[in-house]
């Protein structure tokens, strides 16, 4: 594996996200990004398993979230984990490594929203798991930071995806998509940042090679042209920091 140094530059309906999916669950679970991570508990998570999972000690989360008692923790609760930048070394909830083989780069195409927000679309279109994607990466629009990654629900079940119908990519492909229209702006510094070191989580975890990493357009078998991520996606820059 080469190394590398990360380059410090480096709708409410999501456009391009396809395929409603079955079996209704919760919203988006997880929130990750910036200097640390604000996870939104789900049934059965206790302290002890946000501390196995993140690497953060127990005691540090309970400070950080002035939690007396840790065992009256209803699900829903916002729980901030301290000091875990984007050099946090796995992911929350990773599970059997065989499933998941292509990574593919969407853009939102349009210029505000979060996961929440997509999430409400995508159920007003008829998605019944609600948010497409598997993660999103944040411009800063809709109450998130710039570079913040969310974790959908899809990721932290592991359920199909609904952004990518051709070569059946919702279920062999992970779908992350950037808020922005990248056919008419720039994508953000801490964005591009952001996006290359959870591909690079993702590619060392499942052992997904660079050829394996896609933007929509490059998808085989798709119906109709689209520019998916973006005319103006950096693609050479990205190309050039992921794993090959």
């Amino acid at each position: 594996m080469k190394k590398i140094l990360l380059p410090l530059f480096l709708f409410y309906l999501a456009g391009c996200a396809t395929h409603p999916a079955r079996h209704p669950v919760t919203r988006p679970s997880a929130l990750v990004g910036g200097g640390g991570i604000t996870h939104m508990l789900v049934k059965g998570e206790t302290v002890w398993r946000l501390s196995e999972t993140y690497g953060v000690s127990a005691r540090a989360i309970l400070a950080a979230n002035r939690i007396k008692d840790p065992t009256d923790l209803k699900v829903g609760t916002p729980i901030w984990i301290p000091g875990v930048p984007h050099e946090l070394k796995t992911l929350p909830f990773l599970p059997d490594a065989q499933r998941w083989k292509y990574i593919i780069v969407h853009h939102s195409a349009t210029e505000v929203g979060n996961a929440e927000s997509f999430d409400k679309g995508h159920r007003k279109r008829g998605f019944w798991n609600g948010l497409g994607y598997h993660f999103v990466v944040d411009n800063g629009t809709g109450g998130t930071r710039d570079g913040q990654i969310e974790t959908g629900h899809r990721w932290n079940h592991q359920m199909d995806g609904a952004h990518c119908n051709a070569s059946d990519m919702n279920q062999k492909g992970i779908g992350i998509c950037l808020v922005g229209n990248f056919d008419n702006e720039e994508v953000s510094l801490n964005q591009l940042n952001s996006l290359i070191w959870l591909v690079r989580q993702l590619q060392m975890k499942y052992k997904i090679p660079a050829s394996h990493v896609l933007r929509h357009n490059e998808v085989p078998g798709k119906r109709g042209k689209t520019d998916c991520p973006g005319r103006r996606f950096p693609t050479a820059v990205f190309k050039k920091q992921i794993i090959s």
